[in-house]
């Protein structure tokens, strides 16, 4: 069985645990190996846009990644689309946005996607990955993004279960979509509370990006 060795490079640990769960239940057979760097979050959230400084710490970290031996990819924190793009293009593995995994699932569903998201820096350049991956397998899809205020301050403090019950209320309210995504890796630990409260579809970013990876990499 083909057991791959993929670095999972996060911007904060709480990315970690859903991350490692999903490859458990999806990819057993997989070596993910974390790498954390926890200074990005916070220097992300200090700028308006992507800096050449933390582009050039993306590529390095994609870079000692291949050093480790890895065969892909995944970064986990979705505040770094441009820079992770930019990465792909230094090295010959496949390199993995947080969520264009998710977003390609969710445009097959249908027209509307709605996006549960809790940290404010990452929203526009989801939307803008969001829009890429439409204008491929379909022009007419559309986004709404929710931001769901405190969910990140509550999980960043340890309190899970007040971030699943904030994220699950946000998404209780949403009608007409045909997709729900849960932005980050860190709120994919909602996933459960968010499908009791709705019939609409529920995607995670970690769950789909496995599923991609596991067909790249045994095709």
């Amino acid at each position: 069985m083909n057991s791959p060795r993929i670095a999972l490079i996060h911007a904060t640990p709480i990315a970690i645990d859903p991350t490692k769960a999903a490859f458990a239940l999806h990819w057993p057979a997989a070596e993910p190996i974390n790498i954390l760097e926890d200074s990005l979050s916070p220097d992300r959230a200090k700028v308006t846009d992507i800096t050449d400084e933390l582009t050039d710490r993306i590529v390095a970290l994609t870079k000692y990644a291949l050093s480790a031996g890895c065969e892909a990819v995944l970064f986990t924190c979705s505040a770094f689309g441009r820079a992770i793009e930019h990465a792909a293009t230094t090295v010959d593995v496949p390199v993995l946005k947080p969520n264009e995994a998710m977003f390609e699932a969710a445009i097959r569903k249908g027209g509307r996607t709605a996006m549960l998201y809790t940290f404010p820096p990452a929203r526009e350049g989801m939307e803008v990955e969001f829009r890429e991956e439409a204008d491929r397998i379909d022009p007419t899809a559309e986004i709404a993004s929710v931001l769901v205020e405190g969910a990140i301050e509550a999980v960043r403090s340890g309190d899970v279960e007040t971030h699943n019950r904030l994220v699950a209320a946000a998404a209780a309210k949403l009608r007409g979509f045909d997709a729900i995504t849960l932005a980050h890796f860190s709120t994919a630990r909602a996933l459960r509370s968010v499908q009791e409260v709705t019939d609409i579809p529920v995607l995670s970013s970690p769950d789909s990006a496995v599923a991609k990876l596991k067909r790249l990499l045994n095709s």
